[in-house]
């Protein structure tokens, strides 16, 4: 009988969306709290904590588990995180809460969003700020913390959303009050990590990998996702719906991007599509690792890891978010350590030598042969209007992509890097 990957932590899927009479309740009570507003990046980790995406977070970290989390991957109780999962709060709001206190945690929209019981404030200085970016953003590309702060502060975003974080942090459990926009906006792709296992239950899979999507789906992505159905049983195209970094393509074009793939060189049966509510942190190898841990929740046993994942400009080796993964902790208890492991695939492209998709492991030829293939470079062509190389999509996705571009009034430089140009 098909049996899944059990969910991180060892405690199930911890689900902290509230529903019926209790979510009434929760929604009439959380009216008169003090209100705090999130960031966007807050918001969807609220809301992968209520539908179980985060488990076993049921709350946002305390100054311990930041630590843990930064220092050796782990949480105070020795659970396998690779990324801190914080609220920050500016210093007039936080003065005036209790421990103890419970408050609501509001959208920039002015919806309210969850509802929490604080449990410890800390402070979250410059110099806590700066630790947090060279322990979890700076990578190979940027080996030395001279090196990456030249760049860092201008040219990442993720750096960028640390640092412009309020200087109080707030920790304690939730009770998610909604999931946004996102059941609406995204209906049958968006879904909880309880909807993909049934899902995939229902298939009779085991061994799922997920292929993680920011750019829209390229061959290269195509190829990747084709390896995987070969090894396991399926493969969970998995896409980002969350926000995006200026000139990145919107979750909408995205998915109909995929529909076309699948529709057209896909065998249905062995390809479930999904979406998930995250903000892009575009912390590479820390990323990766987080894409597998969220992903062990939603049913994957493997996570698809190719080159440059989840990076952004130069800051990162090309492979760095595969090998991070052998130098990870494993905590003795198994339900406390990553148990979706990677599915490394080396640097993929279209040789005309091979007349086909091939890998650095499989392609005996020179790179004048090769049409590499990167979101960045595709979204870069596609923005100036130049002509985009043979092979390097799907014709029925660069019709989609081209009409997204020519409704754009105003256009954003795509920066090149470079992994984007093939150095």
């Amino acid at each position: 009988m098909a049996k899944l990957v059990a969910p991180h932590g060892g405690k199930g899927l911890t689900c902290c969306l509230l529903e019926g009479a209790e979510l009434d309740a929760e929604k009439k009570k959380a009216e008169g709290l003090k209100k705090i507003t999130i960031s966007a990046r807050e918001e969807g980790d609220l809301i992968m904590m209520g539908i179980g995406g985060f488990s076993p977070l049921t709350g946002f970290m305390t100054k311990a588990d930041w630590k843990g989390v930064c220092d050796d991957f782990l949480m105070a109780d020795g659970t396998f995180w690779p990324i801190p999962v914080t609220l920050s709060s500016d210093k007039a709001d936080a003065d005036a809460i209790n421990v103890g206190d419970e408050i609501a945690l509001a959208a920039a929209s002015g919806e309210i969003m969850a509802t929490m019981k604080v449990t410890e404030k800390f402070e979250m200085t410059e110099a806590d700020k700066t630790y947090e970016c060279e322990k979890v953003y700076m990578g190979e590309g940027t080996p030395t913390a001279e090196e990456f702060w030249k760049i860092a502060k201008d040219d990442h975003p993720g750096v960028q959303m640390v640092m412009n974080q309020k200087n109080v942090s707030l920790a304690g459990p939730v009770k998610v009050l909604t999931e946004g926009e996102y059941p609406v906006k995204y209906p049958g792709v968006y879904m909880r990590p309880a909807e993909s296992r049934k899902i995939f239950e229902d298939k009779g899979w085991s061994e799922v990998a997920a292929l993680q999507l920011r750019n829209p789906m390229h061959r290269s992505h195509e190829y990747l996702c084709k390896i995987a159905v070969e090894v396991c049983d399926g493969v969970y195209i998995h896409s980002l719906v969350g926000n995006l970094k200026p000139g990145d393509i919107p979750a909408d074009t995205r998915v109909k991007c995929i529909d076309a793939l699948v529709k057209n060189y896909f065998v249905d049966a062995n390809v479930v599509q999904g979406g998930y509510p995250l903000d892009m942190r575009y912390a590479g190898p820390r990323e990766g690792l987080l894409h597998a841990t969220f992903r062990q929740n939603y049913g994957c046993s493997r996570m698809i890891i190719g080159r440059d994942h989840a990076g952004v400009g130069d800051f990162y080796g090309m492979f760095e978010a595969q090998t991070i993964f052998d130098k990870i902790p494993t905590p003795s208890d198994e339900g406390k350590a990553l148990l979706c492991t990677p599915l490394k695939i080396d640097w993929t492209f279209y040789c005309y030598k091979c007349d086909g998709m091939a890998s650095l492991r499989t392609c005996p030829h020179g790179k004048e042969d090769r049409v590499l293939l990167s979101g960045t470079m595709l979204r870069k062509g596609l923005s100036e209007g130049t002509e985009i190389p043979d092979h390097f999509g799907r014709e029925e996705v660069l019709v989609i992509l081209r009409e997204y571009y020519a409704s754009l009034t105003e256009k954003v430089e795509i920066k090149t890097h470079k992994a984007a140009m093939g150095s």
